[in-house]
């Protein structure tokens, strides 16, 4: 098992910049992929970020290209996503998920943080 707290959301302007943390706990020696979702109200979750535990090979929606950067710090186990030049329909619940070595889709999810831009 490995439990999944996030933190860091909160409400901004416009423009404004937040950084999400996820701390992971328990069985972190087999995670394989982290990554980044969000669920804005009335619409399906959808895929923001993801990035190898070891900090390898980072990808992102179209949507947040150029504006949020994933990264990971083992020594805390802990991922992070900046998020950059805040843009109103960026207001979502954020979950982080784990992805282990040798299962095919997200198996761990946090509880998440609620994010909300302001115009």
């Amino acid at each position: 098992q490995v439990q999944l707290v996030e933190s860091g959301g909160g409400l901004v302007q416009a423009g404004g910049s937040l950084r999400l943390s996820c701390a992971a706990s328990g069985r972190t020696f087999n995670m394989y992929t982290m990554g980044w979702f969000r669920q804005a109200p009335g619409k399906e979750r959808e895929s923001v970020a993801a990035i190898l535990w070891s900090g390898g090979n980072p990808n992102y929606a179209d949507s947040v290209k150029g504006r949020f950067t994933i990264s990971t710090d083992n020594a805390k186990n802990t991922v992070y996503l900046q998020m950059n030049s805040l843009k109103p329909e960026d207001t979502a619940v954020y979950y982080c998920a784990v992805k282990p070595a040798g299962f095919p889709i997200y198996k761990y999810w946090g509880q998440g943080t609620q994010v909300t831009v302001s115009s």
